[in-house]
């Protein structure tokens, strides 16, 4: 099979290679998945630059990356019964604790790592259900339902902020969204009651005005820069449930401040989800498809040897939705 592979850290233009590997035969209970889509995410681009805090070398001598896809079942192992042969589904965890990824042609993988797709669902919009979606719908859903709520979520024209708004919203919240001046129309097209400039000097201000109780939950990208003011936004006992911080990754707490608020932070990782969380955010997920209040937006769609265009596009600003790869 045709795949992209890396076997030491650096530059995506020097390490990524197209390769031709053998495919491997499913072990008990894995499946081959002939691939459609690759998705790729800014953290498979960091993890090939070798940006992960104390890696200093690949965790396998070679490395197909990625962790996201889409396609179709081809092959069952041990302990599966052959009805899965032709099941359309969508992958998470693909190179999670694995050598081998999704910017291949083929995939074995454990069943359980698959996700069988609604049948309205496109391969395309399979492919960003993984890491942007299942952190979407925790983000949102992750204390449980959120109708007559009120939700801010931080970068909500990104590739996991524009799926959260629509979540929300489906869920029966109030939204309140921030981004750049130029993503405002598409944010509050996707559902958002409110916008504003994440860069404006008063933001805090602009949020009170309209909420004056304040938030009951805030979905945050960039933990470390935000934390020394989303305290004055959320209400007493809300929560800050946070899936980033790329841009400070050892910020100082002003701990009084969220104490006595009693301000819960939930950090929280898509890919060490415990099962039954999975499963919850992956209902939602669906329901909220399956209701046509959910359209995940693609930034980009490269070609397999394009991979290293699609890892750099990943960390580019202004990106408006999923980068993939047509296999």
């Amino acid at each position: 099979m045709k795949a992209i592979a890396y076997d030491k850290f650096g530059p995506a233009t020097e390490v990524l290679n197209l390769q031709d590997l053998e495919i491997q035969k499913p072990k008990q209970k894995e499946v081959i998945v002939k691939l459609k889509y690759s998705g790729v995410n800014p953290s498979d681009a960091k993890a090939r630059a070798g940006n992960r805090p104390g890696v200093l070398k690949p965790d396998y001598n070679l490395i197909i990356p990625h962790s996201d896809g889409s396609g179709v079942i081809e092959e069952v192992g041990m302990g599966l019964g052959r009805s899965l042969i032709g099941k359309r589904v969508w992958i998470r965890n693909g190179q999670w604790k694995r050598p081998f990824g999704t910017a291949a042609e083929y995939i074995t993988i454990p069943i359980e790592n698959t996700v069988e797709m609604p049948n309205q669902m496109t391969f395309q919009d399979g492919a960003t259900m993984g890491i942007p979606g299942l952190t979407a719908a925790q983000g949102v859903f992750g204390s449980g339902l959120v109708k007559g709520q009120t939700l801010l979520i931080s970068g909500g024209n990104g590739a996991v902020g524009h799926l959260a708004v629509q979540l929300a919203k489906w869920g029966g919240a109030k939204v309140i969204a921030t981004g750049s001046l130029g993503s405002s129309e598409s944010i509050l097209k996707n559902g958002a009651d409110y916008f504003f400039d994440y860069s404006s000097s008063n933001l805090v201000s602009q949020i009170i005005e309209v909420v004056p109780e304040g938030v009951d939950r805030v979905i945050e990208v960039e933990f470390g820069l935000n934390l020394t003011w989303l305290h004055q936004v959320l209400k007493p006992n809300g929560t800050l449930a946070v899936y980033g911080s790329a841009k400070e990754m050892n910020p100082t707490i002003p701990f009084g401040l969220y104490l006595f608020k009693a301000i819960k932070i939930d950090i929280f990782l898509i890919y060490i989800l415990p099962r039954k969380e999975t499963e919850i955010a992956i209902n939602f997920l669906h329901s909220a498809f399956e209701q046509r209040a959910l359209t995940p937006k693609i930034d980009s769609i490269f070609k397999l040897e394009d991979c290293a265009r699609a890892q750099n596009r990943t960390l580019e600003q202004g990106r408006k939705g999923a980068v993939l790869i047509e296999i």
